[in-house]
């Protein structure tokens, strides 16, 4: 494992200068919020809405960067770099590609707030692209394998005693050259492959907490009993406490509880109002630890009272349910793709429009397409009412539909597992989930079944698509069918739901808002309107189709695709998100006969 010096790090810190401005890299596609980035606010929001904590300190801004070979350190710097933008984008000020045989490294200077010296410092990373180690005053705190989890160290015995703070940080990604889940980031870009996000692309911070502060927690609403389960998965050494919780509704209080950590608490709400896209109220959640009576931490949070599962309709057939009644799931599919940003949005508020329009359209369900977005984002679905279905990011070889499961290398089948694993687990308290993809037509797929049970043991509580397209293996709670333009479905069975996983791809070129003039490597197989008037024609016949196929048994169709993405012209939206290529109360009451 590489080290480094925490004297080379003081020279390099010197030797540099610090007054290098910030400005995005010209001659990109840009989105309106890219005017609103600036070196001092990019990404200030607290980042994990359902974990508050109130003495926090955001580390995002102008950091220092090198891009080297594998196993070179760097000499000096290279310049500065805007986080948490990825260095392939304009709005990290950079925009150079480090590929496969390059590492980029950061470094950045920090102070500890005087109310802070009693207690523990926690560094935390939202999400950093693939391998990262990490240093703190030149000593290395460890190394984290995973592009979409959150990840944590406590700095406080590296912390010096008083003055500036070091952070070192050094980032491979090696993108569809490895075996990891990577999603679509490819080091050469083309068609349905897009261009690698690497290093830090999620907010970095510092939190202060107490030695023993409260661990994390599971909740799972019961809508029949009207209570909200919560659960520490992690209790060990917490025999001495006890937990109280809250729920608010607004500012009234809707329920209390108190208890010992090492099992369910159950959190009556009487009459508990049902969170759905139709009405997503969320209730407050306030958790404080206690020992010996007194308050030892505190955390807000909040929460959704739902449930989701499989029922039977009138014909017997089945259907996805949502609070006990069934209820047709349209949506389209979102790769959450920025042309300024890459992996990362602009702004929270560009975080929030994509939600906004979609909910405006009539949808009531996004697929997050083999990428995991920020807290931010799913708060925003909690907070607007849209349902999730959230894909594992695919990774390693793929089959094609007739062909076997592939025998993954232990070292990328536990790495599979460990990040689905952790998706799962820092997501599972969003009321807006409720399906996991483990799959995406045979996109790294292995052990299927296997696989498939491992998701539902990690959250019994929601739907599991095991592959979404292609390769159906008869297992989960659905069976996906993928037809362009479509739609088309399986045929319907007893113990699953028959879903439309992708469909449509109907293309509309807006010159003016194009990542690309040269198409010659864009996709080819989706149908292409020349007007506004065509499309939404095109789109009328294909919900004109889905709604024969709900009829016979169809429960949820996902529309290909919430925008173009570089050389993908068949978005609702420009890439830009400027041009919305359909009218948006028209589309409204078009989707809108699929559940209403």
């Amino acid at each position: 494992m590489r080290k480094i010096s925490f004297v080379v790090a003081c020279l390099l810190f010197f030797c540099e200068a610090r007054s290098q401005a910030w400005q995005p890299v010209a001659g990109t596609l840009t989105t309106r919020w890219a005017a609103d980035v600036s070196a001092t606010n990019a990404h200030a929001e607290y980042p994990t809405p359902q974990h508050v904590r109130t003495q926090w300190k955001n580390l995002n801004g102008l950091w220092d960067y090198a891009i080297r070979p594998v196993f070179e350190e760097p000499a000096a710097w290279d310049g500065r770099i805007l986080v948490p933008y990825p260095v392939e984008s304009a709005l990290s000020g950079v925009k150079k590609k480090p590929g496969a045989a390059g590492v980029l490294w950061y470094h950045h200077t920090f102070t500890i707030p005087e109310s802070w010296k009693q207690q523990h410092v926690i560094l935390h990373f939202e999400a950093v692209n693939w391998e990262s180690k990490v240093w703190v005053n030149g000593k290395e705190l460890g190394t984290h394998r995973g592009g979409y989890d959150a990840f944590s160290f406590d700095i406080t015995g590296a912390l010096r005693r008083d003055g500036a703070q070091q952070i070192t940080i050094s980032a491979w990604n090696p993108a569809d050259a490895g075996y990891q889940p990577n999603g679509k980031q490819y080091n050469d870009p083309r068609g349905i492959w897009y261009t690698a996000s690497s290093g830090i692309w999620q907010t970095v911070w510092l939190e202060a907490e107490p030695e023993n502060p409260l661990p994390d927690f599971v909740l799972t609403p019961d809508i029949h009993s009207e209570d909200l389960q919560v659960r520490f998965p992690h209790h060990a050494g917490y025999e001495a406490y006890t937990v109280e919780l809250s729920a608010y509704d607004h500012e009234k209080k809707a329920g209390t509880v108190s208890g010992p950590l090492n099992g369910t608490l159950n959190l009556h709400i009487p009459h508990a109002r049902r969170w759905s896209p139709s009405d997503p109220f969320l209730y407050d959640l306030i958790l404080v630890l206690k020992k010996d009576g007194k308050k030892a931490d505190e955390v807000k949070s909040y929460f959704g009272m739902r449930n989701v599962s499989l029922q039977k309709d009138a014909s017997g057939i089945m259907r996805l349910a949502l609070n006990d009644a069934p209820l047709f799931q349209i949506g389209p599919l979102d790769q959450g793709f920025w042309p300024d940003g890459l992996y990362t949005a602009p702004t929270d508020e560009a975080l929030k429009f994509d939600i906004a329009t979609e909910k405006d359209m009539g949808f009531n369900v996004i697929r997050k397409h083999v990428k995991v977005e920020p807290q931010r984002w799913y708060y925003w679905c909690d907070k607007l009412g849209m349902l999730v279905w959230q894909d594992m990011p695919s990774g390693d070889r793929h089959i094609e539909p007739k062909d076997p499961d592939i025998r993954r290398t232990a070292q990328s089948e536990q790495q599979y597992r460990y990040e689905l694993k952790e998706m799962i687990a820092q997501h599972i308290n969003h009321p807006s989930i409720v399906t996991w993809v483990t799959f995406n037509e045979g996109w790294g797929q292995f052990r299927t079944a296997e696989i498939a049970q491992f998701a539902k043991s990690l959250d019994p509580s929601r739907w599991v698509d095991a592959t979404s397209g292609w390769s159906d293996r008869k297992t989960s709670d659905m069976v996906d069918d993928h037809s362009y333009p479509g739609p088309d479905m399986f045929p319907t069975e007893p113990g699953r739901a028959s879903v439309e996983g992708e469909f449509g791809g109907q293309a509309l070129q807006v010159n003016g808002h194009l990542w690309v003039n040269d198409l010659s490597r864009a996709p080819n197989h989706y149908l292409t309107s020349a007007t506004q008037s065509a499309l939404q024609e095109k789109y009328r016949t294909l919900i004109d189709s889905v709604l024969v196929l709900k009829r016979k048994g169809l429960s949820a169709a996902i529309y290909t695709q919430t925008t173009d993405v570089e050389s993908e012209l068949n978005g609702l939206m420009t890439y830009d998100r400027a041009v919305i290529k359909m009218d948006k109360a028209w589309l409204k009451e078009i989707n809108s006969r699929l559940y209403k």
